[in-house]
């Protein structure tokens, strides 16, 4: 059985080939990526290394060429590109009689009012279209995705949000990635929607955690769109970044990310990493400055 990851240089593909590689004999693993260059190391140990361009569909055929087990980590990009890419990959893997699909989706996807869930939409369409066996790995949000509002809290800043009491389940990306590989190189996962979501948490709660962790009181400011767009920019995050971060914000407070589940639990066979522990290794892996 030959299986390939995606985008496998990636932040999120790196942690899932490496988690794969502790169970699975290099020779049944391949990956597909852009700059097969980056990927060297991996070749060097026994992973086959495919160029695949979601950009270039043409290079996906071969890229995907006699692979059983494929997952599709979601590309990078606005809504429009991301579904081109993605549906391309599905036609692709449809072409190549690939056998059954993982796909890292958005929470409650198919139902989401969230700005980032059309592409995700999109793809799960494209692949339920193909009749080929998936399974939907449905990530709520990456812890990671906080680090530089972690960095401006050590910077002496508060913790500002206009997601109201909108709840979020973060989770480290390396529980996202662990859940992933066991899908890809497990049993009994065909057709499938898995739930990743970690213990639903407000801004507040999470305030809270994070002030323990770093030993200091973390003062949230909760404010309206208007306002946080301001101090984002006043922050010098680039102009064209803010209006998506608002929508993020604006989709938190609506409870788009609000979705109770132990698929995690499921699918790692242990609970999923506890906040505060995650929240210490991430402010552990931060570049202390001086």
């Amino acid at each position: 059985m030959k299986m390939l990851v995606t985008g496998a240089t990636g932040k999120l593909g790196t942690k899932v080939v490496e988690t794969l590689l502790k169970t699975v004999p290099a020779s049944q693993l391949a990956v597909s990526v852009r700059n097969p260059e980056k990927a060297e190391g991996l070749r060097a140990r026994g992973v086959e290394v495919r160029q695949g361009d979601f950009d270039r569909p043409e290079t996906l055929d071969s890229a995907f060429a006699g692979i059983d087990r494929l997952l599709i980590i979601s590309a990078d990009g606005d809504n429009e590109t991301r579904i081109r890419q993605h549906t391309d990959a599905v036609a692709a893997a449809e072409r190549a009689q690939v056998k059954f699909i993982a796909y890292t989706s958005l929470g409650n996807a198919s139902e989401s009012a969230m700005f980032l869930a059309p592409p995700h939409v999109a793809t799960e369409e494209a692949i339920l279209k193909t009749g080929i066996s998936y399974s939907f790995l449905r990530n709520n949000w990456y812890l990671e995705n906080e680090i530089t509002s972690i960095q401006g809290v050590q910077a002496g800043a508060p913790w500002v949000t206009s997601a109201g009491s909108g709840k979020v389940g973060w989770a480290l990306q390396q529980d996202y990635a662990e859940a992933a590989a066991a899908v890809l190189a497990g049993n009994g996962h065909e057709n499938t929607v898995y739930e990743l979501s970690g213990k639903l948490m407000t801004q507040e709660e999470f305030a809270s955690v994070l002030g323990t962790v770093l030993g200091k009181e973390v003062p949230v400011q909760q404010v309206d769109d208007v306002t946080y767009a301001d101090i984002m920019k006043g922050a010098g995050v680039p102009e064209f970044i803010i209006p998506f971060l608002v929508d993020i914000q604006k989709g938190i407070r609506d409870g788009a990310l609000e979705i109770e589940s132990n698929d995690f639990e499921k699918l790692l066979g242990r609970p999923v990493t506890p906040i505060s522990n995650a929240l210490t290794q991430i402010v552990n892996e931060i570049p202390q400055t001086k």
